[in-house]
């Protein structure tokens, strides 16, 4: 950077204040009021480098939110801008629906490259819309053409995304209160959950129940469950709160849907490319899917999204999904320097050891202060449950969520400048998605912003 330029820094005392700008008061009054995160984030972006952005003020933030997961490499990768701009300055065709040319072939080799080798051999890729509820539409119509079935299985806590037919497939009941039309038949799975287990049991034995009552409604001719096209799982659930499902839970998933006959579908949109501490989450298990789906950090800042899938199930006619956006050359470029630049520096391993840091620094806290109820998570896909330590309890003895303190805890993170996002159940878990690239000094930052934040909070309440 230039002088003019100077390096990201967040001071260790940061105590930002937030006033309105014309563009922000422009945003609130011509932009839908279905607008998120500007509500909980209200910042002008002006620049970005690395793990950190930077307001129209001048103020630079620790970027924890990182796209949702997109920013793999962290905003303006040198890499990821040098596979973009030879791409303009080759004058290299931006926009081709779904032929064939160099980035895309590039593309492809390169993830097949970071795939398991096993699934790779027998895998087909169908190229989507550029976000990654399209590649879940398209994983829908392709295991019900597959198996002629109709009926999906989908897990309490779910997200896929929010175009009709994910919706369906959704657990949080806001997005799709008011609407008609969306996916039937989809029977909703308890997800195992060892700090809140549907069953009130926890560990071992709620891992069992929710196993048992899969397998129960496999197998049951009276269940009142047709046989389904596919069951689709989050590796680690992001929006339902980081939920992370059991190594042993995915084995046994593995087991049962393959016995049954039944597809399993994997959405890896945004636990996928080393975020989990494994290039994908399913590696954990020692598993491999029947259909997985990704977007999200695969474009490399940019939009696009794909369905890998075993060729058994390439029973779909030509046309059978389309979408004009699914040629998208510059998230080509760019995602092929991504994922070339994590297969090449194992980044997986980087993002397990930088996760452990940061987990530990949460688990330290939370000695410390009982409102962090739980953390969890894998790699760098963390998250921490805040509650009410001095209120009701649930059947396992936990306090209740307190999405009302997680709320102002994330406007206090902000304020020492750390960007996190909340989400969850009740809005009570703190989520912690920072770039791959992290390193461990700003890890250590990371924990000591939301320890300031919390002091600041719990002194004021």
């Amino acid at each position: 950077m230039s002088a003019s330029h100077p390096l990201p820094h967040v001071p260790a005392d940061a105590d930002y204040r937030f006033t309105s700008t014309p563009r922000l008061e422009r945003q609130a009054a011509l932009e839908s009021n279905a607008r998120s995160y500007p509500r909980r984030l209200p910042l002008e972006l002006r620049r970005a480098q690395g793990i950190h952005v930077q307001d129209s003020e001048g103020r630079w933030f620790i970027d924890c939110l990182a796209g949702a997961g997109t920013l793999a490499l962290g905003h303006n990768h040198p890499l990821v801008l040098e596979a973009m701009r030879s791409l303009l300055d080759g004058e290299r065709p931006l926009h081709t629906l779904d032929l064939m040319t160099e980035a895309k072939d590039d593309f492809i080799r390169e993830l097949y490259a970071l795939l398991p080798e096993g699934f790779a051999r027998s895998a087909r890729i169908q190229f989507c819309g550029p976000a990654g509820t399209d590649a879940v539409e398209a994983a829908l119509k392709l295991v019900r053409t597959a198996t002629g079935r109709r009926q999906l299985l989908a897990c309490h806590g779910a997200y896929h995304g929010m175009t009709q037919g994910a919706l369906g497939l959704m657990g949080s009941h806001g997005p799709k209160r008011h609407l008609d039309g969306m996916n039937g038949g989809v029977q909703f799975l308890p997800f195992p959950h060892a700090y809140r287990c549907p069953f009130g049991l926890g560990g071992e034995l709620g891992e069992r129940a929710a196993l048992n009552y899969l397998e129960t409604l496999l197998n049951d001719p009276e269940s009142g469950v047709l046989p389904p096209a596919a069951l689709i799982v989050e590796p680690i659930q992001g929006e339902g709160g980081v939920n992370p499902a059991s190594s042993t839970w995915l084995r046994e998933v593995r087991r049962i849907t393959r016995e049954a006959g039944v597809p399993l579908v994997l959405d890896e949109i945004q636990s996928g490319i080393a975020r989990s501490g494994r290039r994908f989450a399913f590696e954990h298990a020692d598993i491999e899917p029947d259909v997985l789906v990704l977007s999200k950090a695969i474009g490399g800042s940019q939009p696009l999204a794909v369905v890998v899938y075993h060729e058994s199930l390439d029973r779909w006619a030509p046309g059978a999904h389309a979408g004009t956006f699914r040629g998208n050359q510059l998230a080509m470029a760019a995602g092929t320097a991504t994922l070339r630049l994590v297969r090449e520096q194992r980044l997986e391993l980087h993002a397990a050891a930088m996760g452990e840091r940061l987990a530990g620094h949460l688990r330290a806290l939370q000695r410390d202060y009982p409102q962090l109820g739980d953390v969890r998570g894998r790699g760098l896909m963390l998250g921490v449950e805040v509650v009410r330590p001095d209120g009701p309890v649930d059947r396992q003895g936990h306090p209740l969520a307190d999405g009302v303190l997680a709320a102002r805890l994330q406007q206090e993170c902000l304020r020492r400048g750390l960007i996190i996002e909340v989400g969850g159940r009740h809005g009570a878990v703190l989520r912690f998605l920072p770039p791959l690239i992290v390193q461990p000094e700003q890890i250590d930052q990371i924990a000591e912003c939301l320890a300031t934040a919390l002091r600041s909070v719990m002194a004021a309440a």
